[in-house]
């Protein structure tokens, strides 16, 4: 016998698919936005580092010039940067190894460079096009031209990390 005047409980097969049809695309959404702010947590964490870097080449640089060996600080740009560091990140894998891992750093000797092994470069472009999965850095001195006693001379004044292609993470 069926009660005149009641609804029957629960959803319709169209109200369940419409409430699913929702749900799937907000966690779309969310993903999206959780991967990219994870990108820009790796971007953060590597100019972090290398900001640490910089750093520590420039007080090896003033160390050199302090102690009267600015004649040495030529070996800065072809020595691993990070030897110069007490604490080194932990995600440093030192010199170049075969497929060294996502989101590591590592010494490249035959360049001479520093790189890092993008883990999320999903939003970075590199200058003149193409993809790649490694940030490559050099340590390069700044010099200028300075008189001493009437002759003019070339000097350090600095130095700094930079990229050797340049890129964006957008």
């Amino acid at each position: 016998m069926r009660h005149a005047g009641r609804r029957p409980c629960g959803f319709s097969l169209l109200e369940l698919a419409i409430a699913i049809s929702i749900i799937g695309v907000l966690a779309g959404v969310l993903l999206n936005r959780l991967f990219h702010y994870q990108e820009l947590a790796e971007k953060a964490a590597m100019e972090s580092t290398v900001r640490v870097i910089k750093t520590g080449l420039q007080v090896r640089l003033a160390e050199l010039i302090v102690t009267n060996r600015q004649a040495r600080a030529g070996d800065l740009e072809i020595e691993d940067p990070l030897r110069w560091l007490d604490d080194k990140p932990p995600n440093y894998s030192g010199r170049y190894r075969a497929a060294p891992d996502a989101g590591t750093w590592y010494f490249d000797p035959g360049p001479r460079e520093l790189v890092y092994v993008v883990q999320t470069g999903d939003r970075l472009d590199f200058a003149g096009g193409g993809q790649a999965r490694e940030i490559r850095f050099r340590a390069l001195l700044l010099k200028d031209k300075v008189r001493i006693a009437g002759n003019e001379v070339e000097s350090v004044t600095g130095i700094t990390l930079v990229p050797v292609r340049k890129y964006r993470w957008r």
